[in-house]
């Protein structure tokens, strides 16, 4: 039993962690105002981006265990949803493979004022509905009715740990053209690759006890 949930969980650190490679309008902003503005300026909202990628998972977490403290059933329900979020991701991901239309940059301008990209990072992420969706596909690979308290935790330390370095790695990385350019020749496989990853977990979730 122990095997199953550290398994479950080792998926569902690599779907959170398979997502950060599909930039979304959260990061298109983080590699937008690293270039137009600053590295420093990108990094302060990505740590406001991570810091509300944390809290939505805290959130899910709590939400997801109170009810199926009562209801234990509805983790069917809450698996069959979460699988399908992920195909809807996989879908997702094929369609922008199979375009060629690259996606735009945004960049966000507050001058000097690092606290303030810190802040506008954690109000676009809590306002982002998507987010709530994505951690209950996520926290559903992992959790059961069943499942002890370490195994939510779990999963919530080591995806508030991967999204605080994989936020940050574009600030870093991405705050140059070389960086941008190879991303986009490589766009296109990186996004088939996504689709993948996206179809197999689902049909994880789907096929797993709950």
């Amino acid at each position: 039993m122990q095997e199953t949930y550290v398994s479950g969980i080792l998926l569902a650190y690599a779907a959170f962690a398979i997502g950060l490679f599909s930039p979304g309008p959260n990061i298109m902003s983080i590699i937008g105002t690293s270039m137009a503005n600053s590295r420093p300026a990108g990094k302060s909202l990505a740590l406001g981006i991570a810091t509300g990628s944390f809290l939505w998972g805290t959130l899910t977490l709590l939400g997801l265990t109170s009810l199926l403290t009562v209801y234990a059933s509805l983790m069917t329900i809450i698996k069959i949803a979460g699988a399908c979020y992920l195909f809807w991701l996989a879908f997702k991901a094929f369609r922008s493979a199979g375009r060629s239309k690259r996606q735009e940059l945004s960049s966000i301008s507050l001058g000097n004022n690092h606290w303030a990209y810190y802040r506008r990072g954690l109000v676009i992420q809590m306002t982002n509905p998507k987010a709530a969706f994505t951690w209950i596909a996520v926290i559903s690979l992992a959790l059961d009715h069943a499942a002890p308290w370490w195994v939510g935790l779990s999963v919530i330390a080591g995806t508030s740990i991967l999204s605080t370095i994989g936020h940050l790695t574009y600030a870093y990385a991405f705050s140059t053209q070389t960086m941008i350019t190879a991303y986009r020749k490589a766009r296109r496989w990186i996004e088939g690759l996504l689709g993948s990853f996206f179809t197999f977990a689902g049909y994880k979730l789907l096929t797993s006890d709950v």
